[in-house]
Order: structure tokens, then C-alpha cells, then sequence
């Protein structure tokens, strides 16, 4: 079936089209009820009974798959890999949920793991859902008061974690931050089990604190426990504009078919085939392309304790796509970017050394046709651009190659993928025609896999997702389509400024200045203007090695942006800068440097990746006279 059939169908019969999709996986229960509305929510598969980690697992070893690559770790930063067959996994999981059970804990208890990137962050997550329980993992480093907040929230009986993390070459302690979290937190934690790494010992509380081989070699293993389709599989925290993170729910029926789905559907995936999303479990990347969506289907994933350069440097993604055969590769923009200010002429890529690589998949932020150019160039590969979200745990737009490949856009993530029904609304809720821009929104119901609500918060989820605009999901996301159905999203809407009563995309002017061939990274804020409301700012990162004068440079980039976009645009100012305030995660800290151009108080967020970044924009803003 072609797209536009299943596209059309997921839409007019969603029923239909999910219940195909569901019968793909060993259910305990297949559910009946397909659809149903609960207190105001959609749920999906309500009356269905399954394990998600018996479908991640147990499900392939039992059908003669055990000896398959499930799990590939490979940590640069401390010289170590390893390797787990689906049934290595199984063992180590159950063995590990037993431990957890030992611990008391039980379906519908929550777990929060707090780990960097090894194996025993994925065994975490599974065994908890072999026994029904809920996880919450918590990126490894966050500062002690966040973590707080978060078991706060989510009240868990368990934390597991490690004794460090390893940023570059930079150790981080782990159990120091987690002692103070808890101390911190109003909820008081049972049980603390650490795995020790021997980059650092951690000294355990005897009280409450476990070590990891010691709890795992003492318990039994334990069986799966049957959840409803419906029951919690996992919280994620992500920020929230009160200052609170909002826990995202994940369910586990939904969530299971969507990326079942989505691993044919979108990443034209095969079983057996190598799939690598260079994230972090601590994103809902992680959980849905490290952990899920690959393992549920039967493909082989990769964990990589990394980054894309200095580990140990700008060819360290191509490394690992030619030793493992890498067939689908999945990173954020920004990955690239960093890659491309680094090896800015590709020398470190041997197209040649690449021949099992398929496409190169990206998401996490816009990207921009610059990347999107040099990394199709480069590799010789398809990119492939597709739009997410936290809240939807997998792509709502993408170019659906494994139904039907169609021609790339820069700058567009394609097509809505069947079962969202996507439409660009004026600020009353109105369609707009194709080419104009505005609030982009989800008709409901939302596909399985999306969130059913916040975390003991329905009101919150309401208010945040679904009061905007009647009948939708409000994504907080703008963009427009084009006459050929194509979505290009633009930025956050809050990141639209208005020039003399023209509502201008900073994204749209991004894309100008990531075009000149000495930028390797870009971003574009709004700047009050008594005159005319706001003007635009430019903040721009040179490719290494590239010679060419500030004055020179911001000449040229002020022509490209009149040319492409106009006078209107008024944009005027083009500042250098060493790097730009980031998350961990890649994004571009825009609303700390709003904050900063305004002399507001900086509500600097505890994903921020280096807080010295800051410190060195305000000092080039400060040579600019963009402040005092």
C-alpha cells in the first residue's frame, strides 16, 4: 500500500489502521477495544495484556533469534566495547529485575535511573518493565536540586545508578550528586544500587545503598508481569514553562506498536539490521531508538559512550558506522554541525567505508539546508529530516522511505507520517492556506506512542497540550506547507519576532546565515527596538580554519539576508562568538539569550551543556555594544 492509501486510512479509519499494525506483536491479551475515550483522554488498546520487555526480548529468544546482536557498547571515552546476543540481554535483565524485586519492587512502582551510558542504563530500563514498573530516567549529571524535583514527583522506591559518568575526558562523580538529591527531596528513597565503574569508587550508605554485582549475583531471575496496554511504562521530565518539569507518561500498548511502526515505516529498518541513535538514554531519543523501537522490532543498537568529536575526534561517527556496518544512523543537527566545524572539507570521511550505511537520519532541532548540504555531500548518503517531539515519542513528519521514498526539501521534514494529521492554524484556529506560516497543531485523536497525560497532572496536560485550539494538539511548534503537502517547521513559535508589524521567522533567517561557507553554526534572536518593536540579532560560529574579518563577515551576511528575505527583515548586526549556550541534548539555548540581550534575570535550565558559554557570549555582546 503507497503512502497517500495508509496515510488516508490512519486518518478516516484509525481503528482499522492500528489494529493491522498491532497484530504485528505478541500480545498476552490482543485487546479488543482499539479506541476509547477515558475522563476526556484517548487510550489506545485498553483491554490489551503484554510485557513490553517481553516483546524486546523474550520474543525473539523464544522464536529461535537468542543468539542475534541485540546490544552493541562502544565507549570511546574509556577505551571499552562489549558486546550482547538478544539472549545475553535476556539473562542480564532478568537477573537484574530479580534484584529490583528482592528491593520490593512491584508493578506500578517507580524506579528513577540515573546513568551515563553503558549497558547497565538499558538493563535498568528493561527490568523494569519486565516486573511492570515504572522508570523514570534522569540524564546522568543533572544537578542534585533537579533530580530532587524529580523524585519528588515521581516518588520512587529505587534509585539506580553508577558511580561516575565520563564527559570527553572530564569524570563526574555520580554518587555525590545523588546523595545530596536525596537529601535535597522531601520523598524519602529506600533503596539506592550503584554500579561500580573503576574510574571511580563510590562509598555506599549501608543503610540504604547496594552494590549492583553484589545485589544482581543474589537474586533470582524474574519472570515478566503482565500490564495493561494502558499501565505506565516509563516518565520523562521535560521543562515546563512554570518552572516545574512536566513528567511526560509514556504507555506501554501505544508506545509498542507506535515504534514497531515507525522502525519500518519510517527507518525502512529490517530484523538484523544495525540501527544507531547516537543520543542518550536520558532523551526520549534514547528511549525510543536506543532502547524500544530497535530491540521490540529485532534489530541490533548501539550504545555509544561518546561524542561526534573530541572522542577523540571529528571522524568518530564514521569509525563507528564502518566497524559495526551501521545501516541507519540517527543524531541531532547539531551532531553534524560539530563534525562540519571540525572537518569542515570532509577529510575524515571515506564514502568508500560507509558502503553498509543507508541514510542518515536527523531530528532533535531544525536543520538547516547548510548541514543538511554538506552532510549529503560528504557522505553521499540521503538525509533524511524528520520532526518529533518528547511529548509524541516518535516522528510526527518524515519522509516515509520504507512505505514510499519521495524527493527531500531542505529545510522540510517531508510529510506527515500516517496517523498524524497535521495542519498549520492561524492564532484563531483557522487553516491556513499552503505557504503561509503559522501555529502547527495535531487533530485529535493523537497516534498510539503520544503521551495520555502528565504524571498525576491531567489538568496540567490539558492546559499545556489541548486547550489552545479546540479538537488538537497543540505542538508549540510553527511552520507552513507547501503546495505539495510538504511541512517545514520553523522554530518555537515564541520564536517568531515582529519587525514594524511583520511577523518575521528567525529560523527562516538561520537558514540565510548557515548558508555562508565560514559559518558553521548560527542562531537569530529578537532584540527590543524603540523604532520598530524588534530587529533581529545575529550570533554566528566560524568553521575552524576559516579567514575572514568579523567586519567583512557581517557585511556579507546582512547582504545575504536582505537578498533573500528583504529589508523588511532589518537585520543588521552579525555577532562571532566561540560557542553558543546549549543543552545537553544539542538545542540552542535561544531563550537565555533573549533573556540576556533584554538585562532580564537568566533562567539558566540545569540541561545546560557548558555554563561557561554563557559567559563568553556576554563578553562579545559586550565588544558589540549589544550590552553594557
Amino acid at each position: 500500500m503507497d503512502y497517500q492509501s495508509q496515510y488516508k486510512r490512519a486518518i478516516s479509519d484509525p481503528r482499522g489502521f492500528w489494529q493491522e499494525q498491532a497484530r504485528k506483536l505478541p500480545w498476552y491479551t490482543f485487546p479488543e477495544t482499539i479506541l476509547s475515550d477515558t475522563a476526556g483522554r484517548d487510550e489506545w488498546f485498553a483491554d490489551g495484556q503484554m510485557n513490553t520487555c517481553y516483546m524486546a526480548l523474550d520474543h525473539h529468544v523464544k522464536h529461535g533469534r537468542g543468539d542475534q546482536l541485540a546490544l552493541i557498547y562502544d565507549s570511546p571515552v574509556t577505551g571499552t566495547k562489549q558486546s550482547f546476543t538478544y539472549q545475553d540481554l535476556l539473562n542480564e535483565v532478568s537477573q537484574f529485575a530479580g534484584a529490583l524485586k528482592q528491593k520490593g519492587v512491584e508493578k506500578g512502582d517507580r524506579v528513577v535511573i540515573y546513568m551515563p551510558m553503558i549497558p547497565q542504563a538499558a538493563i535498568a530500563m528493561l527490568a523494569c518493565a519486565r516486573l511492570g514498573a515504572i522508570h523514570s530516567v534522569v540524564f546522568g549529571g543533572f544537578a542534585p536540586r533537579e533530580l530532587a524535583v524529580r523524585i519528588d514527583d515521581a516518588k520512587p522506591d529505587v534509585i539506580v545508578t553508577a558511580s561516575c559518568g565520563i564527559e570527553v575526558d572530564r569524570v563526574i562523580a555520580y554518587k555525590p550528586l545523588v546523595d545530596e538529591a536525596i537529601r535535597l527531596a522531601s520523598h524519602s528513597v529506600n533503596h539506592c544500587i550503584v554500579y561500580q565503574r573503576e574510574q571511580v569508587s563510590a562509598t555506599l550508605d549501608a543503610t540504604r545503598d547496594s552494590d549492583w554485582c553484589d545485589v544482581t549475583q543474589h537474586a533470582q531471575p524474574a519472570a515478566c508481569t503482565s500490564v495493561n496496554a494502558t499501565d505506565p511504562l516509563y516518565i520523562l521530565y521535560t521543562s515546563g514553562t512554570t518552572g516545574k518539569p512536566k513528567g511526560v507518561v509514556r504507555d506501554n500498548g501505544g508506545h509498542a506498536v507506535a515504534l514497531n511502526f515507525s522502525l519500518s515505516a519510517i527507518y525502512n529498518i529490517k530484523p538484523g539490521d544495525v540501527f544507531w541513535a547516537a543520543s542518550d538514554v536520558g532523551w526520549v531519543v534514547g528511549h525510543s531508538y536506543i532502547i524500544y523501537g530497535p530491540l521490540i522490532y529485532g534489530a541490533t543498537t548501539i550504545m555509544y559512550e561518546g561524542k561526534p568529536v573530541k572522542t577523540p575526534d571529528a571522524g568518530a561517527f564514521w569509525r563507528v558506522i564502518e566497524e559495526y556496518k551501521v545501516n541507519v544512523i540517527f543524531a541531532a543537527p547539531t551532531a553534524f554541525r560539530a563534525i562540519r566545524k571540525e572537518d569542515p572539507d570532509g577529510k575524515k570521511i571515506n564514502a568508500q567505508a560507509l558502503s553498509s550505511l543507508r541514510a542518515v537520519y536527523m531530528a532533535g532541532e531544525r536543520l538547516d539546508p547548510a548541514t543538511y548540504d554538506w552532510t549529503r555531500e560528504h557522505t553521499g548518503k540521503p538525509v533524511i529530516d524528520h520532526w518529533w517531539q518528547t511529548e509524541t515519542g516518535w516522528p510526527i513528519c518524515a519522509n516515509p522511505v520504507g512505505i514510499e521514498a519521495f524527493n527531500t526539501k531542505p529545510g522540510s521534514s517531508t510529510l506527515p507520517v500516517p496517523g498524524f494529521n497535521v495542519q498549520v492554524l492561524d492564532e484563531s484556529g483557522n487553516t491556513l492556506p499552503a505557504g503561509e506560516q503559522g501555529a502547527i497543531a495535531i487533530r485529535l485523536p493523537l497516534p498510539p506512542g503520544c503521551l495520555p497525560t502528565i504524571w498525576q497532572d491531567d489538568e496540567r496536560f490539558k492546559a499545556s497540550y489541548l486547550s489552545r485550539y479546540d479538537g488538537y494538539y497543540c505542538s508549540g511548534d510553527g511552520g507552513y506547507k507547501d503546495n505539495d503537502g510538504y511541512v517545514f517547521i520553523m522554530g518555537r513559535t515564541d520564536d517568531v519576532i515582529n519587525v514594524a508589524g511583520h511577523r518575521l521567522s528567525t529560523g527562516e533567517m538561520e537558514e540565510v546565515l548557515a548558508a555562508h561557507p565560514a559559518v558553521a553554526e548560527c542562531t537569530v534572536i529578537g532584540v527590543a527596538d524603540s523604532m520598530k518593536g524588534q530587529v533581529p540579532l545575529g550570533m554566528v560560529l566560524l568553521k575552524d580554519g576559516a579567514a575572514i574579518d568579523e567586519a567583512t563577515l557581517e557585511a556579507e551576511l546582512i547582504a545575504m539576508v536582505r537578498d533573500a528575505i528583504g529589508p523588511v527583515a532589518s537585520f543588521k548586526q552579525a555577532i562571532v562568538v566561540p560557542r553558543l549556550p546549549k543543552t545537553r541534548s544539542g538545542k540552542i539555548l535561544r531563550k537565555v539569550l533573549r533573556q540576556m540581550v533584554s538585562n532580564e534575570p537568566l533562567n539558566v535550565p540545569s540541561t545546560i551543556d557548558d555554563p561557561q558559554a554563557i559567559d563568553d557570549v556576554k563578553q562579545c555582546m559586550r565588544k558589540k555594544g549589544v550590552i553594557s
